[in-house]
């Protein structure tokens, strides 16, 4: 245990040096999500009805754009295995004494990372344009992005290395995301659908997580929105990890 860790503490060393000496592709990163709210956040008032403070349609709008960042920014991550496969690194990796398991560990700290990064720069940036945040709600809240992030970066890891081709795993990934982002009721509230697609929504975890997030931020604790939200993730990001290194273990063998 004590050597997954050193292992897993080194490589996340690594994996962040790597993605740090890229500074243009991590400031636009972090700037982009900003570069939504800024963008779209003007445009919230005349869809709501008078009575409807900023504060109230930010409060709405941000943390489904959280959640929308937790399946996106994270996502796509399995391209840096396929680079890493391509270049030799697993090849070379997988002959040294270092942990098989602390390599997948440690880019997915790394990707995690990056995106609390960015989730914390939406949120200063929606404070400072006057939305409400709970204290004790945005806690829990980082917890439940942890969750998404850690189940949608295993996952994508082990979707990459099941495929070892990008352009297969750019339509894969494309093909599962658009209809989760659609049916989570970030871009359009799921009001506004018909009866099929608003049961299809009910299967779709993402929009348990918005409308958890959203009560977390106005610090509605007690909904039960919020450990339903919990429970889900919990299990599939226990899922996902556990076949994803299954995937790595044949992979690296």
């Amino acid at each position: 245990m004590r050597k997954l860790v050193r292992d897993t503490r080194l490589l996340f060393q690594r994996s962040l040096m790597y993605t740090l000496r890229n500074l243009v592709w991590v400031l636009l990163g972090l700037f982009q999500p900003v570069l939504y709210l800024l963008l779209f956040a003007p445009l919230l008032n005349g869809l709501h009805a008078p009575a409807v403070t900023q504060s109230d349609a930010l409060e709405s709008f941000v943390p489904g754009l959280l959640v929308m960042m937790a399946l996106f920014s994270t996502a796509f991550a399995g391209f840096n295995i396929i680079e890493d496969l391509q270049g030799g690194v697993v090849e070379r990796l997988s002959v040294t004494p270092v942990s098989r398991l602390a390599l997948l560990f440690g880019m997915i700290l790394r990707d995690l990372l990056i995106f609390l990064i960015q989730g914390a720069l939406l949120l200063l940036v929606g404070t400072l344009m006057g939305m409400y945040i709970s204290l004790p709600g945005i806690f829990l809240l980082s917890g439940l992005m942890i969750l998404i992030g850690t189940l949608v970066t295993s996952f994508s890891y082990g979707i990459a290395l099941y495929l070892k081709d990008g352009t297969i795993l750019s339509i894969a990934l494309t093909t599962i995301t658009q209809p989760l982002l659609l049916l989570s009721g970030v871009l359009l509230p799921l009001t506004l659908a018909h009866g099929t697609l608003r049961t299809l929504a009910l299967l779709n975890p993402f929009a348990h997580a918005v409308d958890a997030a959203r009560t977390l931020t106005s610090g509605q604790i007690s909904d039960p929105s919020i450990w339903q939200s919990f429970v889900i993730f919990a299990l599939l990001t226990l899922c996902s990890t556990t076949w994803t290194m299954h995937i790595f273990r044949r992979a690296m063998a």
